[in-house]
């Protein structure tokens, strides 16, 4: 369907208009696949409290399509009534619906089952557009009847989210833009590119506003403005995400108010990125490449003005204070701060090991290579390689191209772990033998930014035993988010059988599936610590939370309070590396050592 309608929110000599009358854009950043539904509303209004008279969100198409041709728009899918919710709060939406968001989210929104079969991602290709056009012809209607020109609160669409610094094909461009055009968005369209003459030169596209992302620049983003475009920051980073194995990144509030106190007095619009960063529960989390993997952390806080958990801190006080002057009329009262439960803990019961985890799940294809996560329709999480094995005396395992963490067993006993960087190989028992060879990969997360965007994962390039291919595979993988175990007819405590290949140093501490029970008078908000445990994913009632690492930064996973119950609570581990004795509860978030950071 194509709309004749007018716009409501128009530009025009650099200024912008909303309904004819001068206006400009105070946002922030808040996504409904990193809240539970049940908070929607309770951060909406946060984010109205802070001054803002808008919300940006993205749309994240993995998360809607997990299976090619299966959509899903319901519960906690159901963006539909998450933008009605902010326009009931008083809030106009901005809408991000790109095939791409980076947004350091699992392969950056693109669904696994595309990248894993197209190389040319976001870009002219037919298999990719093909995809994308299906994506729109499901998602529009969702969002059509929600534009301001229909009495909903849509006023903005962004068309692309920073191409400029990925690619350079304007055909792929201008097919996006019509997309939207055709299938009835007429409210203003957008892109968004980082503060270089080349992004802006890549990302634009004729009839369609640009915008810019930066932590500072705002001197920059003036120069670099097109034509009679409005000076806009569609992310201004107010803080930033983290990745296992580095610090927790934060930004003053004096930082960070100086740089959005500079573009509002340019006359610029403003959205802060993030506004409420959320979580990314389940295996959503990203990651990043800068010669070697970076995964990002469960929590997606980003040091933001409204806490994982809702609490306002100064970053919210300070940006409430720069708005008020802008908006007109005065702003909602404060609201109260959340309620947490109080501190508890419970005993760890190890249920089931690592390998009887694995070799539970049935064997799902077989093949004289190992496959890949995409050719066995893995999403993520993990995959069980296994094999029967012959070596002679001081033979080393190597796996070619391994994406991105493996854990090593020989018959029954764990040789050691591999990953993604570093040495490849691992010495096979030195007098030689036979046995069977198990390999369990973990996907850290897929790449959300830059050439490597879609990387598949698993072990892509075979495993050598000395130096030839091991052949004959068995594949098992873990069904990603359902609890592992469930069924397993598994003993009071597990054990290991004894093995010939047992060596003094080998085995590196219980892994595998343990439960504890927590009883709670009051589903209220808490934080989970697993202190002694070393790495893996937590569920809570049937939940995947996210993973955690002792590598850190973060110590504690959130758990909002609609995920618990009056009475008792049912917390389940899969620990890949060594099990702790207890689960916490505590009363705050520990984010771990702090490492001031402005993004650039």
């Amino acid at each position: 369907m194509t709309s004749f309608a007018a716009p409501s929110l128009t530009w025009r000599d650099g200024r912008l208009f909303r309904d004819g009358e001068p206006h400009r854009i105070l946002s922030g950043a808040v996504h409904y696949f990193r809240i539970h539904p049940d908070q929607w509303e309770d951060r909406l209004r946060r984010l109205a409290a802070m001054g803002a008279n808008t919300v940006d969100t993205y749309i994240a198409w993995n998360f809607h399509e997990r299976v090619e041709g299966e959509f899903d728009f319901t519960g906690w899918r159901d963006v539909a009534r998450f933008i009605r919710i902010a326009g009931e709060v008083g809030l106009d939406v901005y809408v991000r619906p790109s095939p791409y968001i980076c947004a350091e989210w699992s392969n950056g929104g693109i669904p696994f089952w595309l990248s894993g079969r197209v190389r040319a991602l976001r870009s002219s290709d037919a298999g990719f557009l093909a995809a994308a056009d299906a994506w729109f012809d499901a998602l529009i209607p969702q969002l059509e009847p929600l534009q301001a020109v229909h009495g909903g609160p849509i006023r903005l669409i962004q068309v692309e989210n920073e191409y400029g610094s990925y690619g350079s094909d304007q055909a792929y461009l201008a097919h996006q833009r019509d997309a939207l055009v055709s299938r009835g968005m007429v409210e203003m369209l957008t892109t968004a590119d980082g503060t270089t003459a080349d992004m802006v030169r890549n990302g634009s596209i004729p009839g369609v506003m640009g915008t810019f992302t930066f932590g500072t620049g705002v001197p920059l983003a003036q120069e670099l403005r097109r034509d009679d475009h409005h000076l806009m920051c569609s992310e201004l980073w107010g803080g930033w995400f983290d990745h296992w194995g580095e610090q927790h990144h934060v930004r003053s509030a004096a930082s960070m108010i100086g740089t959005v106190q500079e573009l509002l007095d340019a006359g610029g619009s403003v959205s802060v990125y993030m506004a409420h960063g959320g979580t990314n529960f389940g295996l959503w989390a990203g990651a990043n490449h800068d010669g070697v993997i970076q995964p990002t952390i469960t929590s997606y806080d980003s040091d933001a003005p409204i806490g994982e958990d809702g609490s306002l801190n100064d970053k919210f006080h300070a940006l409430r204070a720069a708005f008020a002057p802008v908006q007109a009329g005065g702003l909602p009262e404060l609201p109260d701060a959340p309620e947490h439960q109080p501190a508890a803990s419970a005993p760890l019961v190890p249920t089931a090991s690592l390998l009887e985890v694995v070799r539970a799940q049935p064997v799902v294809a077989t093949a004289p290579q190992p496959l890949t996560y995409e050719e066995l329709g893995a999403e993520d999480g993990l995959v069980a390689y296994e094999s029967d094995v012959v070596f002679e005396a001081d033979t080393v395992l190597t796996l070619r191209e391994l994406r991105d963490r493996a854990t090593v067993f020989l018959d029954d006993v764990r040789l050691g772990t591999i990953e993604h960087d570093g040495e490849q190989s691992l010495a096979l028992p030195s007098a030689g033998g036979a046995g069977r060879l198990t390999i369990v990969v973990e996907s850290l997360g897929r790449i959300n930014y830059g050439p490597l965007t879609g990387e598949r994962k698993g072990i892509l390039g075979g495993v050598l035993i000395g130096r030839r291919f091991q052949h004959g595979w068995e594949h098992r993988m873990l069904p990603r988010d359902v609890v592992p175990g469930r069924s397993l007819p598994v003993p009071e405590r597990a054990k290991r059988p004894s093995s010939r290949f047992a060596r003094s140093g080998t085995d590196e501490g219980r892994d595998g599936l343990a439960t504890a029970s927590l009883t709670v008078s009051r589903p209220l908000d808490a934080w989970i610590a697993l202190p002694g445990s070393a790495k893996g994913m937590v569920w809570l009632n049937g939940f995947l939370l996210g993973r955690y690492w002792e590598r850190g930064p973060q110590v504690t996973l959130y758990a909002p309070g609609p995920l618990w119950r009056e009475g008792e609570n049912e917390i389940v581990v899969l620990e890949t590396d060594r099990l702790g004795a207890a689960v916490e509860i505590r009363e705050s978030a520990d984010y771990g050592p702090r490492e001031e950071f402005v993004g650039s």
